[in-house]
């Protein structure tokens, strides 16, 4: 768009998305499925069968899904577009200039995009054992026998199911309730989903402690007080959460707030210091990479065209790519209950969907919360691509529709898009089928010919 711009990058380009987190883990998550494929062959009539394992070749696979990606985030391709980069660790050192390397760049405005990282929970007997992170575990070339999982969100879910699937013994040991922010009946269908798998999933648990045995780590779980079992794990895999990346980056030079949640930023993204702009993790919002790419777009409405454009997350969408997946955008129902004085639930069964039945994949639904006069609020699908279908009731949110909208849709059959519309045609079900109904549809068939 012509602006004079400079990117300044310590690490691997691509950063965490790329190279440690959304890309390396979808790539798992398809090897996982195709060896879930291969054992469930007996539900399409087809001999089962047990798929040949060498995981060394599902690391090739994963990193080879990152070399074919890398080339659309490198240095050679920002600087074909005029980009100047300069890979070195860069911090503030006043309020309109930062230091990067041997380099001290001035500008009229600056973006700090720097992410997060696995956040360590402090239980004792952690920091003397081997642990994995997101950071580490795709480095793997053996599959891990026993792998025990803290923490239970979305990543914690991702990373156990998938390595149940490829083999491993998994447990997943989590202090709350798994997916917490998702709504329960279809946080519902993915633990189930997790335990036919055969994964341990302890909820309501803590971790008390953590040590050596031999080669092994023994990990101290307490699911109800007093209870205390120990779970011997040949790998442990550190999933409670994330940090934002703010240390060394000088902030307070830069005259720049931030807390243990992320720097301090106003609807514009704009930081206590008016030149600087935060986006992403580090900005302390919602952490998904989306959300930076949508961050991005404020940004640079707000820079190069100088528009007051504010952030609006009332059709944030997430994605947990578990199997089955589970999706969601807008308000959940505890959140519009909380927020809305008028509110209805559509909930539709995945079973009922006839391209879910004709593939043998029918666990899942579509929970619908709408407020008053009908106006979409919220939407959460669990089941096969859920993550596909969420963009729809996203863009109804986004435009403030009404279910009338998605209910009058005409959809292609079969299809697993069916059960939105499903879902939204349930609004209207008692007023169609009611008594009143019948009685006008009797007066109007005396009077036609």
């Amino acid at each position: 768009m012509g602006a004079s711009v400079v990117l300044i990058e310590k690490g691997a380009m691509g950063g965490d998305c790329l190279n440690t987190g959304c890309v390396p883990s979808k790539a798992l998550i398809a090897a996982a499925h195709a060896a879930h494929t291969i054992r469930s062959y007996a539900r399409l009539g087809l001999d089962p069968q047990q798929p040949t394992l060498n995981f060394s070749n599902v690391h090739s696979h994963i990193h080879g899904v990152i070399a074919a990606i890398a080339p659309h985030d490198s240095v050679e391709r920002f600087e074909r577009l005029g980009v100047t980069v300069i890979k070195s660790a860069a911090r503030f050192v006043s309020a309109d200039a930062v230091e990067a390397g041997s380099q001290k760049v001035m500008a009229r405005r600056f973006v700090v995009a720097t992410g997060s990282s696995a956040a360590i929970p402090p239980i004792p007997g952690l920091s003397e054992v081997a642990y994995l992170t997101n950071e580490s575990i795709f480095a793997l070339t053996e599959l891990p026998r026993h792998l025990v999982v803290i923490g239970g969100g979305p990543i914690g879910v991702e990373i156990a199911q998938s390595f149940r699937r490829l083999g491993s013994d998994v447990t997943v040991v989590e202090k709350f309730g798994i997916l917490a922010k998702d709504e329960p009946e279809a946080v519902g269908v993915v633990r189930r989903a997790l335990t036919a798998d055969g994964v341990s999933v302890y909820e309501n648990t803590g971790v008390i402690g953590i040590a050596r045995n031999g080669k092994d780590i023994d990990v101290r779980i307490e699911p109800a007080p007093g209870d205390v079992r120990v779970v011997t794990a040949s790998h442990l895999f550190v999933a409670a959460g994330r940090k934002p990346n703010t240390s060394g980056l000088g902030l307070e030079a830069g005259g720049i707030v931030a807390t243990p949640r992320g720097i301090n930023v106003d609807g514009r993204l704009r930081t206590t210091n008016k030149r600087v702009f935060a986006i992403g993790d580090v900005a302390g919002g919602p952490q998904f990479t989306h959300i930076a790419a949508y961050h991005a777009g404020i940004v640079i409405r707000n820079t190069l065209f100088g528009l007051p454009a504010n952030v609006d997350y009332k059709a944030l969408p997430w994605v947990t790519y578990s199997d089955p997946e589970l999706a969601h955008a807008g308000l959940t129902e505890d959140d519009a209950r909380k927020s809305h004085h008028s509110v209805s639930v559509l909930l539709s069964p995945l079973s009922g969907n006839d391209r879910a039945q004709a593939e043998r994949e029918t666990e899942g639904l579509a929970k619908i919360i709408l407020g008053k006069g009908g106006r979409i609020l919220g939407a959460t699908i669990v089941g096969p691509r859920a993550g596909e279908l969420i963009a729809l009731w996203g863009l109804a949110i986004s435009n403030g529709l009404k279910i009338g909208s998605v209910a009058s849709l005409i959809v292609p059959y079969p299809t697993l898009s069916e059960i939105s519309k499903r879902a939204a045609g349930m609004h209207y079900t008692p007023t169609l089928f009611g008594p009143l109904t019948k009685r006008i549809v009797r007066l109007v068939q005396r009077f036609l010919p």
